[in-house]
């Protein structure tokens, strides 16, 4: 399983821009990646509101590369740009699970 932590931090003044640009993000994977990502959260940081984080989990590297190739992550990506909603790049982190409880 691959786990995928990306931090993006809101451009000042573009925080509910980009919540609203994120949290569309979530419901188009819910409605297009069902079974592909088997985890893919929206969280935002308690003390500082522009910050935000999805927590993203993939069975394997096509289920992962195949979300990168979706229309509506390239669709984010357009709104993000055009709208200035990032302060900077965001951090994204692969992880592999090596043990786990579910």
């Amino acid at each position: 399983m691959i786990t995928i932590v990306a931090t993006l931090q809101a451009a000042p003044g573009k925080e509910d821009e980009l919540r609203a640009a994120l949290t569309e993000m979530v419901e188009n994977v819910k409605e297009h990646e069902a079974g592909r990502a088997l985890a893919y959260s929206l969280h935002t940081a308690d003390k500082e509101p522009g910050v935000f984080m999805f927590y993203e989990q993939y069975a394997d590297k096509a289920a992962l590369d195949a979300h990168g190739t979706t229309p509506h992550m390239k669709a984010m990506g357009q709104k993000l740009a055009a709208g200035q909603l990032l302060a900077g790049r965001p951090s994204i982190t692969h992880y592999t699970q090596i043990a786990g409880v579910s």
